[in-house]
């Protein structure tokens, strides 16, 4: 169901983060779903089922302005991109009748959880590569077959995170495309590839069984756009491959900060 709510003076605050979302989602390989629902929920109150709608549709310009930024600039793969989409649009559809199962407390403390799993994963893969190269072995090649095993599990993993939390499934797309060993410049341009497929769908799907409010998408949409664009012109500038394990690390500390947070208040 779609529908507008009444107008809150609270909503002038929401171009402003959607200006730093997008900017921060395009820098990153995110769609900004991910920090869109935890501040729709805990600062804006509102419900989680029309947050994760809400924020889907407030996420689509931030991927497909990232996306065409990245692609300028040759920062994207787009045949492993189409093998996590294709996958992605699977676990979305399945996704979004999972979220109608569950509770507002039940979306919250599930998203919490996830986020710290997943966190731990990267993290501990992280702490792996470090090891294998500190004993000379260098970090394990994947074959053919193993890269697209990885790819469409991560993939369908991500579809159902995205249709389900409204997050974009992000943390699972950079997940897989870091563990089959792409450079992290072509990471972040696939990922908002597969985070713009795996959103249309899971969007699609919420037509049909979600509530979104367009009043909050519109919003944070008038933000989102111009960030979104920033970021891929910023990223062209920086050499970020050698501070890969920074960039894995930070992200997994913001995400188990998020993922308590949605736990406990």
């Amino acid at each position: 169901m779609i529908f507008h709510s009444a107008f809150e003076y609270n909503y002038l605050w929401l171009p402003l983060i959607g200006l730093i979302v997008g900017f921060l989602g395009s820098l990153t390989g995110g769609g900004g779903g991910f920090i869109f629902i935890p501040l729709l929920t805990i600062l804006f109150k509102v419900p989680p089922q029309i947050a994760i709608a809400s924020s889907l549709a407030a996420t689509l310009p931030i991927c497909l302005a990232g996306a065409y930024g990245h692609h300028r600039k040759k920062n994207l793969d787009l045949r492993i991109g189409l093998v996590f989409a294709t996958a992605g649009i699977f676990g979305a559809l399945l996704g979004a009748r999972i979220v109608n199962l569950m509770t507002a407390r039940q979306l919250r403390v599930s998203f919490g959880v996830y986020s710290i799993i997943i966190a731990a994963t990267m993290y501990i893969g992280q702490r792996k590569d470090r090891k294998a190269i500190a004993n000379g072995d260098g970090p394990k090649v994947l074959t053919k077959a193993g890269t697209y095993s990885r790819s469409s599990l991560f993939g369908f993993l991500s579809g159902v995170i995205t249709a389900t939390f409204g997050t974009s499934g992000t943390a699972p797309i950079l997940s897989g495309l870091m563990s089959i060993r792409m450079p992290l410049k072509l990471v972040l341009g696939t990922s908002l590839l597969v985070v713009f497929v795996n959103t249309c769908s899971a969007l699609g799907a919420h037509f049909l069984v979600g509530k979104i409010d367009l009043t909050i998408v519109y919003f944070l949409a008038s933000g989102s756009i111009i960030g979104a664009l920033l970021g891929p012109r910023l990223l062209a500038n920086i050499k970020v491959d050698k501070a890969e394990g920074q960039v894995r690390f930070w992200y997994a500390l913001g995400m188990v900060i998020f993922g308590i947070l949605m736990i406990v208040l």
